[in-house]
């Protein structure tokens, strides 16, 4: 699983503190770029697992859980454990989820119902959450999930 990252995300003049997690190469590191600084940046793999054991210290004042997800590798998406045992955690109780399902670009790429379904994601009832399908390349849907989180 990739790196959490936490940030903090001036937008209508409201600051939000999310934090940022997905498997390998789903596109964290690229869609952080366009948001703050509107460009693709070409990356190597981020830490990963060995950050895995302090997640909780990053939840804090946390409003928003994003989860990205590699649309076009099902097996890849074995991010529902670790999703739910998060929204679990007294510190996000009160947190949103938003799961940008990232690669939309490419052909082979699940839909959104598709990732909807696989992620049973009616079973999260004590959450406000929505899934936006995006491409972090171009910068396609980003703007979207950021507008659901204010």
């Amino acid at each position: 699983m990739g790196v959490v990252l936490t940030g903090i995300w001036r937008m209508f003049n409201h600051q939000e503190q999310f934090i940022t997690f997905g498997m390998d190469n789903a596109g964290k590191t690229t869609i952080l770029y366009q948001f703050s600084m509107n460009e693709v940046v070409r990356t190597s793999s981020t830490i990963g697992k060995s950050l895995r054991a302090s997640w909780s210290t990053c939840y804090t004042n946390t409003e928003c859980v994003i989860v990205i997800v590699d649309s076009i590798h099902i097996e890849k998406i074995s991010v529902t454990r670790e999703v739910y045992k998060m929204l679990a955690h007294e510190d996000l109780r009160k947190a949103g989820l938003l799961i940008f399902a990232n690669k939309q670009d490419d052909k082979e790429c699940m839909t959104v119902a598709e990732i909807f379904q696989f992620l049973k994601l009616t079973s999260i009832k004590d959450h406000q959450w929505h899934i936006q399908a995006c491409c972090a390349l171009t910068g396609e849907g980003l703007c979207q999930g950021l507008e659901w989180m204010n």
